[in-house]
């Protein structure tokens, strides 16, 4: 049994469309009210027929109660990032400590040329997140004297000021695939937040991720507890099974359980614009899912 010592969460994984306008509020409002733990939304700043995620999830915020908010993930590419650890504190203190940072090196560079953004090689996108998430959490950290010095290849900041503090210790989620990725994600994140659609071996690839991650983050000092392990799904729900996260509840829920037991995966996103979908995931699947996994742990 693979086990990090996290609580079970689920949510949604909305997409942003501009149309109907209020869809992607009101997929949000549903998640809230269906007991989701996390309400997310991607961000694609070059894409005209999304809504702008910052703005997304400030509005969400302020129409939702309980549920915590994230991007996932966010294109840092077209986000500065002393800029945007002042926004995620803002939006966390102003939610009442409900946000939660999903952050990306950055992808489709064509489309972040056309914006005005900067285009790099894939090496050179992991070094800029790097440089870029020690920008942010020293913004946060206002218990630190003096202001912020960073001299980076890609981002610099030469005595910023520090703060605000957020609401609370915002956790900073890479979405990550690759060995460099995922060494940065075990030195620096808070957690991993892969999706299942992009894993050519489906769950099996998951085990040799988690080493890299396990790996670079002992390297670092860290406990490779640190990392909270997550996964965006999709899948649909049938009367009988056809496969993985294709059947019932009751048989999502034992597929779901066999991935925390196997890879210690702790959260579970839905990749869903549908309010029926999201209110049986949080209904039927989440409940049974806790309940497999709780057992397991202590049989």
């Amino acid at each position: 049994m693979t086990d990090y010592g996290h609580d079970l969460l689920f949510g949604a994984f909305i997409t942003p469309a501009v149309q109907p306008v209020t869809r992607a509020v009101d997929l949000a409002v549903t998640a809230d009210h269906a007991g989701l733990d996390l309400v997310t939304f991607q961000d694609h700043p070059y894409q005209p027929t999304f809504h702008d995620t910052w703005t997304l999830l400030s509005y969400v915020a302020a129409r939702t109660e309980r549920v915590r908010l994230g991007s996932n993930v966010l294109n840092l590419p077209l986000r500065q990032p002393a800029v945007l650890a002042r926004s995620a504190a803002s939006l966390d203190l102003l939610s009442g400590g409900r946000f939660e940072l999903g952050i990306g090196a950055g992808g489709f560079w064509d489309a972040i040329a056309a914006m005005g953004g900067r285009r790099l090689t894939r090496s050179q996108a992991v070094i800029a997140l790097d440089e870029a998430i020690r920008i942010i959490r020293a913004i946060w950290a206002t218990d630190e004297r003096g202001g912020v010095r960073i001299d980076g290849t890609y981002y610099q900041v030469d005595g910023a000021k520090r703060g605000p503090k957020p609401a609370h210790d915002i956790g900073i989620w890479i979405g990550a695939y690759k060995p460099r990725m995922l060494g940065l994600t075990g030195r620096a994140a808070d957690g991993w937040l892969p999706s299942l659609p992009y894993l050519p071996g489906g769950p099996a690839d998951l085990a040799g991720m988690n080493a890299r991650i396990d790996e670079a983050a002992n390297a670092a000092g860290r406990q490779p507890a640190a990392v909270r392990r997550m996964l965006n799904i999709s899948g649909e729900f049938t009367s009988s099974g056809k496969g993985l996260l294709a059947g019932p509840p009751s048989e999502w829920a034992e597929q779901l359980a066999n991935i925390t037991v196997q890879y210690g995966i702790s959260s579970y996103i839905l990749m869903a614009d549908d309010p029926t979908t999201i209110e049986r995931f949080a209904a039927e699947v989440a409940p049974a899912t806790r309940e497999l996994v709780t057992a397991e742990r202590e049989s």
